[in-house]
């Protein structure tokens, strides 16, 4: 991801149509996590999610629901990245810093209440 920067501040694109290969819109989530808080801890069968921490500091945890491999990654506004979670990988995210953390997330399918497609695990 590219950011752009000058006096005024910065832009960047988080996510294009073309980076998802979706030929329809999903959804775009703002949401935050206090200092220590953990958001998360579940799977999708359909849903893929683009993660990026515009504000804060967090750090992602995957994991692999056959092989139970687990990746983790610091993310943070200092430096803006633009994560996948694959279909079916275990997930969630904690806020590590000082601060509130705010989350961009877009999913490529909308939530529906009565099929949320999200399984937690304990």
């Amino acid at each position: 991801m590219e950011v752009k920067q000058d006096s005024r501040g910065w832009l960047a694109e988080i996510l294009r149509v073309e980076d998802t290969g979706a030929h329809q819109f999903g959804q775009i989530i703002v949401s935050t996590a206090y200092p220590g808080q953990t958001k998360g801890n579940h799977y999708h069968l359909r849903k893929r999610e683009w993660y990026c921490v515009i504000k804060g500091k967090a750090k992602l945890t995957v994991v692999d629901r056959r092989t139970r491999e687990s990746t983790e990654l610091v993310m943070e506004d200092v430096h803006p990245v633009v994560v996948e979670i694959p279909v079916g990988t275990l997930h969630w995210i904690s806020n590590i810093g000082a601060s509130d953390m705010y989350l961009l997330t877009y999913t490529d399918e909308s939530f529906d209440l009565n099929d949320p497609d999200t399984f937690y695990e304990k």
